[in-house]
């Protein structure tokens, strides 16, 4: 599957990892899970560079707006999109803001996910 897309997860309840990468993972996609944006952001590297960042915005000790902003200050990774998700409805625009090219609310729906990841992978 070397021509597969890469995406990674990054979100830091396991059940949560373990279902959408099962759902990628079905749809053709290579998943790199995280429980830590520190531990995803210091993975990146050029050759090994995902198409899409699927995170959580509240990880433990951690805002996914400033890993994603700190994605997007580097100039290796910048084009990379980031897709951020929350159970804070309301934070669309600050997920929006920090440099994310979309927002999921949760709970989600695998199917809106699946659609997200497809779209962005294309681009």
């Amino acid at each position: 599957m070397s021509n597969s897309k890469k995406i990674f997860v990054v979100d830091d309840s396991p059940a949560i990892l373990d279902s959408v990468k099962l759902m990628l993972n079905m749809e053709g996609y290579e998943v790199d899970n995280y429980e830590r944006g520190s531990e995803m952001f210091n993975s990146l590297t050029a050759s090994s560079k995902p198409d899409v960042i699927l995170m959580d915005m509240w990880l433990s000790g951690e805002d996914g707006r400033d890993i994603c902003k700190q994605i997007k200050a580097n100039e290796d990774f910048k084009d990379i999109p980031v897709v951020i998700m929350s159970a804070s409805r309301g934070l669309g625009d600050t997920a929006i803001e920090s440099g994310a090219v979309d927002f999921i609310p949760k709970p989600f729906d695998l199917g809106e996910i699946v659609e997200k990841m497809r779209y962005y992978s294309s681009k």
